[in-house]
């Protein structure tokens, strides 16, 4: 709550009258508000909850098709990566396929211990359990794909920039 009253520019005590009056604005519109003491946190309704739920595995039931099999294969082979190097690896911007991976719990993003300014995505363990492994070297012809790989990255390219504004086989 002191944190909230400070990007709010607000005093903390009346902090209170301010989360009323959103709580009435949000009614029926699909949100609410989940107060404690300390903290206060943006929620679904539960009137909108099993409508989220049907649309949320609705989506999760789809195929994650080809560019959601290629960003596997690239956090499979190479191992934790940032969005640019898979970017680069597949010549396109890859955001929405690796926030779709990220829902469906096949990736993890961590911190990147390189550059604090971005993230790493790996596979998860539920992932590799899927796949029968126990880590990512008893995939197959691990380590042929994984010397492409780096074969690829090291090599000039003659379009090295991936085209940032389209996606493809989403």
């Amino acid at each position: 709550m002191r944190r909230l009253a400070g990007l709010l520019k607000t005093k903390e005590s009346e902090l209170p009258a301010l989360l009323d009056e959103l709580q009435q604005m949000l009614t029926g519109r699909g949100l609410a508000l989940v107060r404690t003491d300390s903290e206060v946190s943006l929620v679904v309704s539960p009137q909108a909850a099993e409508a989220v739920r049907e649309a949320y595995q609705a989506d999760l039931e789809k195929d994650i098709g080809d560019a959601g099999s290629e960003v596997l294969a690239i956090v499979l082979y190479r191992g934790a990566s940032t969005r640019a190097q898979i970017d680069y690896i597949r010549g396109v911007n890859t955001s929405s396929t690796i926030r779709n991976l990220l829902s469906r719990g096949l990736v993890e993003r961590i911190g990147n211990p390189e550059d604090g300014r971005e993230y790493l995505y790996r596979p998860t363990v539920e992932l590799l359990a899927h796949l029968g492994v126990r880590d990512t070297k008893e995939l197959p012809e691990h380590e042929k794909i994984t010397a492409e790989i780096a074969a690829f990255e090291t090599s000039p390219q003659e379009n090295a920039a991936p085209d940032n504004n389209h996606e493809s086989a989403n």
